[in-house]
Parts: C-alpha cells; structure tokens; sequence
C-alpha cells in the first residue's frame, strides 16, 4: 500500500480558506453521509474531511494542496453509483462537487450545452425541454449528476438508438492532479487534433482528473413515443427474437429483457398489475418518431417480427399514463429486490444473441452454489443484469458463496466474448475481477497512464486497481 499522510489542522484551516468554512465538513455526523454509495452492499469508509467547491479554480486550490501534501482526494457527484467509485477508502478528502451545480449555456443553433459536473441528470433533462432540445441518455437515475454519468460512462435503456453517456460528450474541463486545468474539445464533432483526452477522461471514475465542467451534444425530441410489451414462453424464444427485430429497418429506441420473477417482485413493490404477468419472458420495446405514419409502421414490422418468433401477444400501452406506469415499473426493478434481503449486482455484458445462453449457464451456476439469482437487462445491447439474492442463507453462506459465485459469472460471461461491466463502472467492488480477468496488455497500459496522470496515487485511490 502507498502511504498517504493524514491531514493537519493547518491543512483545514487552508481548505476553510478556499472554500469557506461552511463548505468544509468535519464532524463525524456530516462526513457519514459521504461514507457510502447505493452498492447493494455497502462498504462504508469514513474521510477524514468532505471539502465542498463552488468552481472550478476551487477544485484547482484543492488538488495543489493535496498534491503537495499526498492526501488521498476521492471525488464524489450525487452519490448515486453501484461500484463504490465516490467511497473514500483510503479516507483523505471527499471532493463533493454539488454546489457545482449550474447550467453554464444551452446553445440552440449549435444544439449543445455546457454545464458543470454537478448538476443532476433530472434537472439537465427538464432545463433543455424548456429550450425545445433533449438529451436522450437515460440511466434510470433522475438524481445522478452529469459529472458522475460521464465519470462511469453511464447507459441505460436508450442505449440501442443514442449510444451512451460518451457518445453525447463534446469536451470536458478537468482538474489533473497537480491542479492543473485542462480544457479539452468545445462546441464541434469533428477533431482530429492530438490525443482524444476527452474520451480518455469519460469512464476513467476520476482516477486520472477531476471533471468539472461537460460539453455535451444535444438533439431535437421525438414526437411520438410507443412502448410495446411482447409476453413469449420462454426468455430463450424471447432473445432469439432479438436480432430479427433489429432487421426490420428501424431502430428502436431500446429493448428491454425481463422474466416472470422480477415482473411478481416489482408487482409487490408498486402495488400495481402489470399485463400478462402470467407469462414466463417478455420483451419491451421502446420506438419513437416525428410521424404517425412512420411510428405505426414501425410496430407494425416489430410486431410481424416477434409473432414469427412465437410471441404470445403485442401489447401497446393505451395514453401516457398507462406508459409512463410501464416504464416507472421497468425503473423500479432495483428498488424493488433490495427489499428483497442480501443481494449483489452484476451488470456483465454479453454480445447480444449470446444473452440466452449465457443466463442459462447463468442459472445454472447459481442452483450449483444454492443461490437464486435474478435476471434482466438491455437486450438490444447485450448489458445483462444480474442478482444474486441471499435470502434464506445464513451472513456465513452468503459471504462463502458469492464471491466464488461472482467470479463463476464473469468467467461466464468473459467465455462468450463479453466484459465485465456494461454501465455501473468498477469502483472497488468489481476491482478484483477486472484486475484478474482484464486482458493484462490492457491493464498494463491503463496503468501507465494512470501513474503518468496522476504519479503520486491521489485521485481516487482503491479503484480500478489493486494499489493506489
């Protein structure tokens, strides 16, 4: 372990100078909060100090101190994350870039916007509405803050038509290390000028800068937007139906996988029916146009397709109340199996005809360690989502088998060509499987440039890698 020094009281004092003293948090009851994320399991570690900035030359004035006095500085958005990226294990600083909270610009000739890091995915959403503009990436998680989205290069279930988080970042402006200030890309598509730091920066958990500042593309909103839900006999029928949908010329918005047990389970927790619930699989399929004409015939071909594939039925939500209860169903899976007792989260990403043969080997490794697991997930990309759930084993069982039972899925899912994590990012939670099963080219030269970014280890410490 690289050792960190621990922070002076004249070190306080200095940060209550940067910031003021009502944005540096001290007592034990104010740095808990910052302890933890929204991990199935969390492992709470406590910071020494949770240090609140207002810009980014604050965020500059930090990092020098840190960097010149080695102190640990984990950044943390809206504390939103499944892997413990924003956790501060090594204690040190938790950077909170909340009061980073503006929307600097919303260009509507160039269909673009500038904002700070801190501002929520929710908020972001609504603000560019208002200008006639939207920016479709849609994790799932209204309260997640863009500096977090684009630090784990978020998804969601518009994936299959927008791509994700990345694919809508222009140029960031970060923090290295050091406290220098990089600003990179603007207000274009097109660059082909050096070294892409932009998208080196996007997915990097803030191991090699701190984002403070997003550029991020923006488009024109849909018209119309239908949801089709599609009950088959069985999840495999289901996946097989997959790609032929995919050929029918149209791209849909998304398609969502999900079996019989999370549709009971989410039944329960809203309190509301869900159509043909007494089926085994279903799929979802989001698909959105500016014409009538050409959205109808979009389900028309969708649903020509499946019924070739031995779908049940096509049913179309009728009025925005009965899709917007659909879709909030669909978001509140997670919510509704942490109720459930223990569980763990895998979101493993496979190529996406694979997806029913790897939940059968799936399924299968779970009855061999006596775990039940539940599954779904985007099938329109291969992002596959996966819950152990430990009810009815006793803290010794479940802490003896889930490791050996998350190493099993991965190597399952490594084994079909795919990778680790499709959108949670790695944290600490997923650190040892990337560390083990990354191919070590690539982990080699992520390393070089982690320790070329950041030489002394004190962005986010305990992430990615097995040493800060």
């Amino acid at each position: 372990m690289i050792p960190f020094n621990s922070l002076s009281d004249e070190l306080v004092t200095a940060f209550q100078s940067v910031v003021g003293r009502n944005n540096v948090f001290i007592s034990p009851e104010e740095r808990e909060r910052y302890s933890r994320d929204e991990m199935p399991n969390p492992r709470p570690a406590m910071p020494e100090i949770v240090v609140v900035p207002g810009c980014t030359k604050e965020v500059a004035s930090i990092m020098r101190l840190a960097a010149v006095n080695r102190i640990p500085v984990t950044p943390r958005g809206g504390g939103t994350g499944l892997s413990g990226g924003c956790v501060p294990l090594f204690g040190g600083i938790v950077l909170s870039l909340e009061k980073m909270n503006h929307i600097i610009e919303i260009d509507e000739a160039n269909q673009t916007s500038r904002v700070e890091a801190g501002v929520t995915l929710g908020d972001f959403q609504e603000a560019v509405a208002g200008h006639g503009l939207n920016y479709p990436v849609y994790p799932g998680e209204n309260s997640a803050t863009l500096g977090g989205n684009v630090a784990t290069n978020a998804g969601g279930m518009m994936a299959v038509k927008y791509g994700v988080t990345r694919h809508f970042v222009l140029g960031v402006e970060a923090v290295m290390s050091d406290g220098r200030i990089i600003i990179t890309g603007g207000k274009f598509v097109k660059n082909t000028t050096g070294y892409d730091l932009t998208q080196l920066l996007v997915g990097s958990e803030g191991t090699l800068g701190i984002i403070t500042n997003i550029t991020l593309r923006l488009g024109l909103p849909p018209k119309i937007k239908e949801i089709l839900y599609i009950p088959f006999p069985d999840l495999e029928t289901a996946i097989e139906a997959v790609p032929d949908i995919l050929k029918c010329g149209i791209t849909p918005v998304g398609i969502e996988f999900m079996e019989k047990n999370i549709i009971q389970i989410v039944e329960k927790y809203t309190g509301r029916q869900i159509p043909f619930h007494e089926h085994e699989a279903f799929l979802m399929v989001l698909v959105e146009g500016n014409l009538e004409s050409e959205v109808l015939q979009a389900i028309e071909k969708i649903a020509e397709s499946v019924r070739s594939h031995d779908a049940i039925d096509v049913f179309i939500p009728s009025g925005e109340k009965a899709r917007k209860e659909l879709l909030d169903s669909r978001e509140k899976f997670y919510q509704a199996i942490k109720k459930l007792g223990p569980i763990e989260l895998a979101d493993v990403v496979v190529p996406r005809n694979l997806i029913a043969r790897f939940l059968k080997e799936v399924k299968s490794l779970g009855r061999m360690h006596g775990i039940d697991i539940v599954a779904y997930g985007h099938a329109g990309d291969g992002n596959v989502h996966l819950h152990p759930i430990g009810k009815g084993l006793s803290r010794d069982e479940w802490e003896n088998k889930l490791p050996v039972l998350m190493s099993d899925i991965y190597k399952a899912g490594l084994k079909l060509g795919g990778t680790i994590s499709g959108e949670h990012g790695i944290g600490f939670d997923k650190m040892k499987y990337f560390n083990k099963f990354m191919h070590s080219g690539a982990l080699e030269t992520m390393f070089t440039i982690k320790k070329a970014l950041d030489p002394e280890g004190i962005l986010n410490p305990g992430k990615l890698f097995d040493i800060p």
